[in-house]
């Protein structure tokens, strides 16, 4: 997900030597303290650990009460299913909806979810769900076939324009539809033969359809409640406001306050609501980092979006109960827009993308665990490995003179008469810090003069969808175990491929790998699609992600999962 674009966490850096604004050179490490001043600050540190909370905090009342407070990093865009792409705005429905099939909370697998099994046809292209008799929305109506086959053909419709349409397209004619190469639906694969059976034949077999069904987007929406409020078929439709929004999860949304909290309490009538043991969730959007830290320690949050990397160590070092860096299948990479000169010249692309010292990035500035990307797609998804020939440079002495190269030969060398170039991210302190070291990379070494600008996330969302940038902060999280999860963004006829680059070649490798059965032949076909991606290089992949994060030792049933999902109804409190 961009993800959300997946907007995804922003890294957290540490202070380190890298250029500021102006192009000078700027130590930003703090010298060593005296002795006398650093054990002052180690006491005053220990006295501030959230061990040392006082009572009556709101996670302590939390604790006794069954309520959990999570951080969200931002505040979301909007509570519609078929229409968001941000992580925090899938942790918030995660809450309010269920599909057909859930994930296990250790290690996701799916389980049953709406559907209480399902069978698969010999050949591996229908399958058939039975719907449980006890599914409810949350106004009481039961939950039928006829309700997902009604939410598909709302996604699927081009009107909407949901950006993850093309996730259906495993199903049979659902391109098609999409497209407009058709207008009857019938022609899909979705089919209703009563109100508790629903047939979905694919136009190919795919492995991994059943984690894909866990996706937010294959979630059912109340399709008579939207009506109430404008077209299902619309954008803008105000339906997922308190009071308003109908949904058949584990929680109902009671709150929303934009900028303050989101409050979700337990719903009554869920099919399994005996074992959800949280009696609500409050979310907050907290968007900066350290703020966010002050809240933990001060006992206002249960978990954190992320951590600063300064503090990293000292939670390590003293109080190593409230860390967490768990493994996440995610890439933070910087999009260009090829339509836009002097970024439509394919040679002054690749030479920024050499020019970035990705292991002092990672080693010198982020301190969380993260690896450097030389690929989009991070290395061993579902044992599947990037082109060797995009590994890790020999030495960055060579790969910063290719780069030179590559900029003489585009008639620019050492940077002369190259017009600036911006480079655009959402206001954080820390999307900042990256992008002022990559800025003085690329003035330092290539004579570039890269201009940096920063706007608030709802902004940026709307200069990325309408082309109105030249090098943008992206992210991409996983939605599911697998390599089409990533290169699947920059298909020519994808809803997240902001970047005015396509390949009929790229298309037709991954549009063979979805027919590919066989595991070797299939991760081939992904090879040459994403070395056809990183030698057209509309994008600079700069690291890939670990999360690191605060949580109280009072939180249960919150495992590390590499797609960071955490399933509300196992989760619990423990004074």
């Amino acid at each position: 997900m961009i993800g959300a674009s997946h907007v995804a966490r922003p890294f957290r850096p540490r202070p380190a030597s890298i250029g500021r604004g102006s192009g000078a050179r700027v130590d930003l490490r703090f010298p060593p303290p005296p002795p006398v001043l650093f054990l002052l600050a180690a006491t005053m540190w220990l006295l501030l650990l959230p061990g040392c909370l006082k009572q009556g905090t709101v996670v302590q009342q939390g604790n006794r009460e069954q309520i959990l407070h999570r951080n969200l990093g931002y505040e979301i865009t909007g509570l519609d299913p078929h229409l968001v792409t941000g992580i925090a705005e899938t942790a918030v429905l995660d809450a309010l909806f269920e599909g057909l099939v859930s994930e296990d909370p250790v290690d996701l697998h799916p389980v049953p979810g709406v559907a209480e099994r399902w069978d698969i046809s010999p050949d591996g292209l229908t399958y058939t769900f039975f719907l449980r008799a006890d599914a409810r929305w949350s106004n009481g109506e039961p939950v039928t076939a006829a309700d997902f086959v009604a939410s598909y053909r709302r996604i699927l419709t081009p009107s909407l324009g949901a950006d993850y349409a093309s996730l259906f397209y495993a199903l049979r004619g659902a391109e098609a539809f999409h497209k407009g190469l058709t207008h009857d639906f019938a022609s899909v694969g979705v089919a209703a033969p009563d109100a508790r059976t629903l047939r979905l034949t694919l136009d190919h077999p795919t492995a991994y359809f059943l984690t894909l069904l866990t996706q937010i987007a294959w979630r059912p929406v109340p399709i008579a409640t939207i009506e109430k409020y404008g077209s299902p078929y619309e954008r803008g439709t105000d339906w997922t406001r308190p009071g308003r929004l109908v949904g058949n999860g584990p929680f109902t949304l009671k709150t929303w306050r934009p900028n303050q909290v989101i409050v979700v309490e337990k719903s009554p009538t869920y099919w399994d609501a005996a074992t959800v043991r949280l009696q609500a969730i409050h979310f907050h959007p907290i968007d900066s980092v350290d703020t966010e830290e002050r809240s933990f320690r001060a006992g206002q949050l249960h978990i954190t979006d992320s951590l600063p990397i300064g503090k990293i160590d000292s939670y390590r070092h003293d109080a190593p109960q409230f860390l967490r860096i768990d493994p996440y299948l995610g890439t933070y990479y910087y999009l260009l827009n090829t339509t836009r000169p002097p970024l439509n010249d394919v040679r002054i692309r690749r030479a920024l993308s050499l020019a970035v010292d990705r292991e002092a990035i990672v080693n010198k500035i982020l301190h969380g665990g993260q690896q450097p990307a030389f690929s989009f797609t991070p290395p061993g998804t579902a044992g599947y490995q990037p082109p060797s020939r995009f590994a890790a440079p020999a030495s960055m002495t060579a790969a910063l003179e290719a780069a030179r190269q590559l900029l003489k030969d585009a008639g620019f060398e050492g940077g002369k008469g190259l017009p600036p170039i911006e480079l655009l991210y959402p206001n954080s302190e820390n999307h900042r810090l990256l992008a002022e070291a990559v800025q003085e990379m690329w003035r330092r070494e290539l004579g570039i003069d890269v201009r940096l600008a920063n706007q608030e996330l709802k902004v940026t969302f709307a200069s990325r969808r309408t082309g109105a940038f030249q090098i943008l902060r992206a992210s991409w999280i996983g939605d599911y175990l697998d390599p089409s999860t990533f290169l699947d963004v920059f298909r020519s006829d994808s809803g997240n491929n902001f970047s005015g680059w396509s390949s009929p070649a790229y298309d037709a490798a991954l549009f063979a790998a979805a027919r590919t059965p066989d595991p070797a032949a299939r991760n081939a076909l992904f090879q040459q699609a994403e070395s056809l991606l990183l030698d057209a290089a509309p994008i600079i992949p700069i690291y890939f992600y670990t999360h690191v994060f605060l949580i109280q030792p009072s939180v249960k049933g919150w495992h590390p999962t590499l797609l960071d999902h955490h399933p509300y109804k196992y989760v619990w409190l423990e004074p």
